[in-house]
């Protein structure tokens, strides 16, 4: 027997920006269909017509595409398939598995508040359920019934879930769904249902907040004469506070990290070891994650985010990025920090090499590569009390004296400093530190020397002059 081929899903609905939480729902699903050579499909569940927005629909895209978690199918619009969900309407309706219901919403609240005053679960009673023997009440003129769907009344509904284990709900803590709205358009989990059967979803991965949802698409799926997917329900990813990740709690959009200069790569590391590990690795390239992930590691408690541990992950990716590929990440955000393209030069590698050791993301990078290119910068007040005094005076008078005519080069300069130090009786703090704040406005940076090399003696002695 062939094995079946693995195809996964991402089905967001583009009620507000994605996030973190939500992309992580994006990452596993991907994961494991490149893991086992399937297909990956996307699906905008868009049927919300009154909080559904474009934009939010191209920050899912863009966030997607950033992160390179490329798709082999869609995306497909809910809202474009109506035609098919109604087809498949009437087929239930044919089979029997369905019926018109036309309790009003006051009728239903009002029954919903007798319950609870009998200490009893809100549900619906199956007022309109139509059973053998059972007469049901006169249809009110001029109403539109709802279309609920019968849930069978006794037994067990349950799954193996691959993140959760078993799982199982008595069908008689179940009311019967609402599976059409009195305008006929199809409610949530019966278009999920039919979308997953035509698109030959083989593995549904998604959060566990979608647990309560799954007892009654199981239910549709019988009643379709449909094999299920199997079923993996991944922990909810919490804030900084503990609280589930959500824009209401301060979520940022998944493209505030592109812009900020976080690697696609060390997001896809972060978020994977949000609800997944393997062994202690902690730092792992895109290619390891693949060949390392299946759903037998996935996490059963919720991941919690951490901003300072992203920042982490992100500066040991960046150091090990070789020069060439930093300068190319580098340039954009260096133009954002006032760098013009076409000034940027064969330094800009070098430049990148010598200081993504202090930086933990691009826009860290590119605020020390805009030093090198622009005119005038501005020295820190606190380093510049410390460390520019008159003892310095001297000092830098001799250094921009000793450097004017010498060969450029790191080893040059180096004995330049040397000769000055010697000369003046000091210590390399004393020249090196007033050196720094002067041309690159802080004390602390790489070995001067080589900073120097590449700034180059036209910028380090105008620099020099404006103290």
């Amino acid at each position: 027997m062939t094995q079946e081929k693995v195809r996964t899903r991402f089905a967001p609905s583009p009620t507000g920006f994605i996030h973190l939480g939500n992309i992580r729902s994006a990452l596993y699903p991907w994961a494991y269909a490149r893991a086992m050579k399937g297909d990956f499909i996307l699906r905008i569940e868009d049927t919300d017509l009154e909080r559904s927005t474009q934009e939010a629909v191209d920050v899912i895209l863009e966030g997607m595409q950033w992160l390179q978690l490329d798709i082999d199918e869609g995306p497909y619009y809910q809202m474009q398939r109506m035609a098919r969900y109604k087809e498949v309407l009437e087929q239930l309706k044919a089979g029997g598995h369905v019926y018109p219901c036309y309790m009003s919403q006051q009728e239903l609240d009002a029954l919903r508040e007798r319950q609870m005053a009998a200490r009893e679960k809100p549900r619906y009673d199956g007022t309109w359920r139509p059973e053998p023997g059972k007469v049901l009440p006169p249809i009110p003129p001029g109403v539109k019934p709802v279309l609920r769907f019968k849930t069978p009344q006794t037994g067990v509904v349950g799954w193996d879930d691959r993140c959760k284990g078993r799982i199982e709900f008595q069908n008689s803590e179940l009311d019967d769904l609402v599976i059409a709205r009195p305008d006929g358009t199809p409610t949530y989990n019966f278009c999920v249902c039919v979308d997953d059967m035509d698109m030959r979803i083989t593995h549904v991965i998604r959060g566990d907040d979608h647990v309560n949802n799954t007892p009654r698409q199981l239910h549709i799926y019988e009643a379709l004469g449909v094999k299920p997917p199997v079923f993996a329900h991944l922990p909810t990813v919490l804030n900084e506070d503990g609280e589930k990740m959500s824009k209401r709690r301060g979520a940022k959009p998944v493209t505030w990290y592109r812009d900020a200069g976080y690697l696609p790569d060390a997001m896809v590391n972060y978020l994977a070891r949000l609800g997944w590990s393997h062994g202690d690795a902690e730092i792992f390239s895109r290619a390891q994650f693949l060949e390392w992930f299946n759903l037998d590691h996935l996490g059963k408690s919720a991941g919690q985010f951490d901003e300072a541990k992203l920042r982490w992950v992100n500066a040991q990716h960046l150091k090990a990025l070789d020069e060439a590929e930093l300068a190319r990440l580098a340039t954009p955000f260096a133009e954002q920090e006032g760098v013009a393209a076409a000034r940027l030069d064969e330094r800009l590698p070098r430049i990148c090499a010598l200081f993504k050791d202090r930086c933990e993301t691009l826009v860290d990078l590119a605020r020390w590569v805009r030093l090198f290119y622009v005119d005038a910068i501005e020295c820190n007040a606190e380093d510049a009390a410390q460390h520019l005094t008159p003892a310095a005076e001297p000092l830098l008078a001799a250094f921009a004296q000793a450097i004017h005519d010498v060969e450029w080069t790191r080893e040059a300069i180096n004995a330049a400093i040397k000769g000055v130090l010697k000369a003046q009786g000091a210590k390399m703090p004393q020249l090196a530190m007033p050196v720094r704040v002067l041309t690159m406005g802080v004390a602390h940076t790489p070995s001067v020397d080589a900073v120097l090399e590449l700034l180059g003696r036209e910028k380090i002695l105008a620099r020099l002059q404006t103290r």
